[in-house]
């Protein structure tokens, strides 16, 4: 079984993202393979500073290893207005289920706040993970010169109540 398709086989916990994680985030930002060639430049200057998981409920899921646990994802929820600003599994970690938990917490959280849908601008190559994860197309937001020179699908999950 390759690393991308082979189950999760260390333990993940999910927990609020703190400062000390800002560096960590933007290397996982910066570093992903989805945003490769034509696609380098929207991430290229991108930082996920401390500010920024301090005003967003910003969590990571981290793995147990001998340096006490690594990042292999994180996801932002903003709640005004309702949108899941960003979402990265490593990639050295995806087709573990990572981000399957990761959206599955993010569903959790919004329930907690009393958000009922919200909204996502996917990267293209993300796509099919929404539509998987059970994100329904609601349209196109267009392309944003010079940071973001293509239009991207946008999502809404819809949150049920339990």
């Amino acid at each position: 079984m390759s690393s991308r398709t082979s189950p999760l086989s260390e333990p993940i916990t999910i927990r609020r993202a703190v400062a000390r994680d800002a560096k960590r985030l933007t290397r996982l930002v910066r570093g992903s393979g989805a945003y490769e060639g034509k696609y380098a430049a929207a991430v290229a200057g991108y930082r996920v500073g401390p500010d920024y998981i301090e005003a967003h409920r910003a969590f990571v899921a981290v793995g147990a290893d001998e340096h006490g646990g690594r990042v292999l994802g994180f996801y932002s929820l903003v709640l005004d207005p309702p949108e899941l600003d960003l979402l990265f599994v490593a990639d050295e970690a995806q087709g573990r289920g990572i981000g399957r938990q990761l959206v599955a917490h993010m569903q959790s959280e919004a329930r907690a706040a009393g958000i009922d849908r919200l909204k996502v601008v996917s990267h293209v190559p993300a796509e099919d993970f929404y539509h998987r994860v059970g994100a329904v197309r609601t349209g196109t937001a267009l392309a944003n010169p010079p940071a973001v020179p293509w239009d991207r699908p946008e999502f809404e999950f819809r949150i049920p109540s339990e």
